[in-house]
């Protein structure tokens, strides 16, 4: 409760003279908690706001530099002290062991240098070997950006890793005259931030990729313009870039549709072979393959998802297989089945998810992982429906006898040659590469039967090193020829695809056996797996053949924590 305050007239006898204006206390309306109390200054008023870049100099410092500081003058603690001569300082910070200096190679492939470059620091990255003259006028920088997510995306739409597709954006900008760039590649989406200067907006473009296909020669001019762009002997402009990327999208591909439809029959033949059957079985398996292929065909051209054109496309061989046993033909129902699913089991979507993982691309390996899932589904859903129609009308499916190997050694590497050609179709390489690919199938298939049926070693050791020299010489061929690995190695690991593992485990899932059927789905896993690695390692291993940039040996991946 507030007192009253009693004031005395002026008239009154005894009363204290008047007080003046300035020296009345205010009411306690009036009266803010801010106000100082009586006796204390009151403060300076506040300065203008200024502000300032957090690049700027502290407010000590500058004039601590500018002039020495005098014994009666405090110094700044920025400010050196009052013995010091920068004639004789030390260098600062310098390690006992020196500071190296970052020299990139030129005599070693573009891919290589880029990959070293992306995987060091900002500030430890050397600056370009040619500096532009500052009169001279570079390309404007939003061109650059956008060539660069073009050429990204066609990359990425065609299969190669994320990795790969970084360092080739990362040489585009780089040959351009934009050094301080950052590529970023995920699944579905390209970005690239370019920062003049430390005190300069950034400048940020995006892209995304919404249609992927398979056509390696694409692929192949992709690089050869790439190789141009990085060579200093060619002086390729962005408006040559452009036309030159216009004409490679407008590029036909090398094989016709019936082309692509005969190889995935003749695919399917020469895998039912290689698994042990005869002329019978490749022709029958031939026709399931073809038929399978025109009604993914029909169901892409409806708008269909990949799941379902994966689905259609794996009933029509596990139907003709079916076909044979309810004929009770003495031939082999389950290379039928088996062959038809080689051309549809996604190996090369399996290896790439693999690589980004190692390299460190968690969210691209994830996604590609989670495709390769949706598709390994969708084939295990079509066989699976036939195969549960062919018990209910009484189809007889013995696993057991499926199982036993046939051990016809010149017949198998020739039938292993035509898979693997017949596959490089399929992804649309160009003619000069068929040959190599169908060679390095062929060495891959003697080295796995050699480990797996003559030795008798285990399955996924023998793909594991199969697959590691399909990757180690298909990544020499790449790096002689300064263009991508793909055509050299997808096609070759054909003859190792799991396509056994996967029938057995649907059947036995079909019979009412989930034991034995998820054991088998498992050991197809794990053979994936080992294809992938293993064609990653050897990748990795032909480049110790080649010569790498010096600062690759001694920093080639970032430092990990042991989980902390």
């Amino acid at each position: 409760m507030r007192a009253d305050r009693v004031v005395a007239k002026p008239d009154a006898p005894g009363a204290p003279d008047e007080e003046p204006e300035d020296r009345k206390p205010a009411s306690d309306e009036a009266r803010s908690a801010f106000v100082p109390p009586p006796g204390v200054a009151p403060p300076e008023p506040p300065e203008e706001e200024h502000p300032t870049s957090e690049f700027a100099l502290p407010e000590g410092l500058a004039e601590g530099l500018a002039a020495e500081p005098s014994p009666e003058k405090e110094g700044s603690a920025f400010a050196p002290p009052s013995g010091y001569s920068a004639q004789q300082a030390a260098p600062a910070f310098t390690p006992a062991y020196g500071i190296p200096m970052v020299r990139l190679s030129q005599d070693a492939p573009w891919q290589d240098r880029m990959r070293t470059m992306l995987r060091l620091p900002v500030g430890e990255r050397p600056v370009p070997e040619a500096a532009r003259k500052e009169d001279e006028a570079g390309p404007p920088v939003p061109r650059v950006l956008d060539l660069t997510l073009r050429i990204g995306e066609l990359l990425l739409a065609g299969g190669e890793g994320a990795e790969d597709v970084e360092a080739a954006m990362f040489a585009i900008c780089r040959s351009y005259g934009l050094d301080r760039c950052e590529p970023t590649v995920t699944f579905t989406l390209l970005s690239i931030t370019y920062q003049p200067s430390l005190v300069d907006d950034p400048v940020t473009a995006n892209r995304t990729v919404r249609r992927r296909g398979t056509d390696y020669t694409r692929l192949a001019a992709v690089y050869v313009l790439l190789a141009d762009i990085n060579d200093p002997a060619h002086d390729v402009s962005p408006e040559e870039a452009y036309r030159r990327l216009a004409e490679i999208r407008r590029n036909r591909h090398p094989y016709p549709g019936w082309v692509l439809t005969a190889a995935a029959g003749v695919l399917a033949g020469a895998a039912s072979v290689l698994l042990g059957g005869g002329a019978t079985v490749f022709f029958v398996a031939a026709l399931g393959a073809m038929l399978g292929d025109r009604l993914a065909w029909l169901c892409a051209g409806r708008g269909l998802p990949e799941f379902y054109q994966f689905l259609v496309a794996a009933m029509p061989p596990a139907a003709m297989g079916v076909a044979l046993t309810l004929l009770h033909a003495d031939l082999r129902p389950s290379a039928v089945i088996t062959g038809g699913l080689f051309a549809l089991i996604p190996g090369r979507a399996l290896v790439a998810a693999v690589q980004d993982g190692l390299t460190g691309f968690y969210i691209t390996a994830s996604a590609r992982l989670l495709e390769v899932g949706y598709f390994f589904v969708a084939i295990v859903v079509g066989v699976l429906s036939v195969l549960y129609l062919a018990v209910q009308f009484g189809a007889e499916l013995n696993p057991e006898g499926a199982l036993k190997a046939v051990e016809r050694p010149a017949v198998q590497i020739a039938a292993s040659m035509v898979l693997c050609a017949t596959f490089a179709i399929l992804l649309q390489q160009s003619r000069a590469t068929v040959l190599f690919a169908t060679l390095n199938g062929g060495v891959a298939w003697v080295i796995y039967a050699s480990i797996a049926v003559t030795a008798g070693g285990s399955a996924v050791m023998a793909t594991a090193v199969a697959a590691g020299l399909v990757g180690l010489f298909g990544q020499l061929i790449a790096r002689y020829h300064h263009t991508s690995s793909l055509p050299y190695v997808t096609a070759a690991i054909g003859p190792l695809l799991p396509g056994s593992a996967t029938y057995f485990g649907v059947l036995a899932i079909a019979q009412h056996n989930l034991d034995t059927g998820f054991a088998s789905l498992a050991k197809a896993a794990a053979l994936a797996l080992a294809i992938a690695i293993g064609v990653n390692l050897g990748g990795e291993l032909a480049r110790l053949f080649m010569q790498a940039p010096r600062t690759a040996a001694a920093r080639r991946a970032a430092k990990r924590t042991r989980g902390f």
